[in-house]
Parts: C-alpha cells; structure tokens; sequence
C-alpha cells in the first residue's frame, strides 16, 4: 500500500478534461476501492484548476455516457423492430403465395372428394388454405395439398405473432409516432429511414413519400407522375381522405410525423400536443369534402 495515490483510480485520470467521450468510457468502467475526495484529486492530480471545473466536467461526461446508453439501447430495440416488421410482411407475402398455390391445387381435387367439398365452396385467401388444411386427405395428391395448407395457415399465425410483438414494441422506442402512426406503420416507417435518428432528420417531404421509392425515381426520370405519398398512404388519415384532397392529408400527416419522429429521438417524451394539431388539421381538411 505504500506510495499507492487514492487518486489514481479517479475517473478523470484518462487524461483530457475536453475529451468527453474518453470520461464517459471512464466513469462507465473505472472503479475504485473506496470514496474519495475525487474533486480535491482531481485539481491535485492537475485535471482541473478547481472544484467547480471538475462539477462541469463530471456533468457533461455523464450526460455524454447516459446518451451513448440511451442510443445504444434504442438501436438494439429498433433493429428488432425492422427485422420483425421485414419477416412480418415476407410471412404474409409467402402465406398468401402458398394459399394462391393451394388454392389451384385443391379447385382440381375438390370436386372429387367424398365429403361432398366442391371447388366453387372453397373460399379465397388464407381462408382457403385454412379450410383445406382441415381436410382428411384421401388420395396421396391430397395429402400434399393438405401439407401445403397447413404450411400456409402456420405462415399466417407467425404472420400474426409478428404483427403483435411489433405492437408491443413500437410504442416502447417512439411513443409519438406509435401513437400518430400506429405501432405497425411507425416500425415500417422506422425500418424505411434506417432507424429513428435516420427518420428524425427527414424532412416532411421525404417522409412522404417513403416506401414510394421507385415511383419517386420514375417521377424524376420523367417516367411518371410525382408520388402523394408512400406507407402512409395504409394509414386512415390519407387512405380514408377524398381522393381530390389525399395530397393534402399526406402533406399534414407527414409533417406532424415528421415532428413526432424529432420529439421521440431528442426527447423521448410523449407530448399530446403534436396529436392534437394533427386532429385540427384533418378536421380542416374533412370539412372541404362536407363543402364539396
């Protein structure tokens, strides 16, 4: 113990007051025996030229380590969120391909079968792939379709789990946008912009139009009309609007996303405010359709 400084294991030993982010790495891993006068060691070891330095530089290299925290957290939670959204729609997509397959497949056996099941009863969709799948196959052919439905079926309850796991989640890294966008559209907005630092710096215009990419790339090309809008178009606000003033709900809709988006990432506060403007403006928008 003899010669050993207490001051030695202070966090402000890492060298620079200036380099915020090597006392953050400091105060996160460094660890000492006991307390200490850490001000007084910090302005004997020459870190400081005073107390009230140290306070300043102790508060800003916390707050820089708390951010790094907060960011490091919300991105592992907003990966998980884009990769569920992306395996969300791919179970869907391949559901519906399988239950198009299944459907053909079952139409040409149907009509065939003793338990009276005819094609034109089959219906549609995941609901006929359902149907088929409770069937006792009779044939070997049948048994294939059968499996094949029932492959479809458990493609759209995974389909389903997904969806509720990212409802679960949304609200938990952008209350706000959740909140105007719904958690499924806020998770697709979110995976589109690349996450929600990536989204927060958009314009309102961008957010628009995001998912409408190749429409946008043709408009420039002189390929196409300019796109009104792009995953927003599913939310009600825009799809639920006259279709003479769906324009006009995308550019309000997108603003106030766009808004929330920056309140979620610098603040993380909910603020019904931003929803409230939100439901002003589509009143104002509605009305001209009543007028109309």
């Amino acid at each position: 113990m003899t010669g050993h400084n207490p001051g030695d294991s202070g966090w402000f030993r890492h060298g620079d007051p200036h380099d915020a982010e090597s006392a953050a790495t400091a105060i996160r891993e460094r660890t000492a025996e006991q307390p200490q006068n850490w001000p007084a060691e910090a302005v004997r070891a020459g870190f400081v030229e005073n107390e009230n330095e140290y306070y300043d530089t102790l508060y800003h290299a916390t707050v820089h380590a708390t951010r790094a925290a907060v960011q490091a957290r919300e991105t592992a939670t907003e990966r998980q969120l884009q990769y569920s959204i992306a395996a969300m729609d791919d179970a869907e997509r391949t559901a519906n391909e399988i239950a198009e397959r299944v459907a053909e497949w079952a139409g040409s056996l149907a009509d065939g079968r003793a338990d009276g099941d005819r094609a034109s009863d089959l219906p549609g969709g995941i609901d006929g792939a359902r149907a088929v799948a409770a069937w006792t196959p009779e044939t070997p052919a049948e048994e294939r379709v059968v499996s094949l439905a029932e492959r479809a079926a458990d493609l759209d309850a995974e389909r389903a789990e997904l969806r509720s796991f990212v409802e679960s989640q949304a609200p938990a890294v952008a209350p706000n946008l959740a909140e105007m966008a719904g958690p499924v559209l806020a998770a697709r907005l979110l995976s589109l912009a690349g996450g929600l630092e990536s989204l927060a710096k958009k314009p309102a215009g961008t957010v628009q139009v995001l998912g409408a990419e190749d429409a946008l790339f043709a408009h420039l090309r002189g390929r196409g009309p300019s796109p009104k809008h792009g995953a927003i178009f599913t939310h009600e606000h825009v799809r639920g609007t006259h279709p003479e003033n769906r324009g006009s709900a995308a550019r309000a809709l997108a603003g106030k996303l766009a808004i929330a988006a920056r309140i979620d990432h610098y603040a993380g506060d909910f603020r019904q405010s931003v929803h409230d403007d939100l439901a002003d403006r589509m009143a104002v928008i509605r009305a001209r359709e009543v007028g109309e």
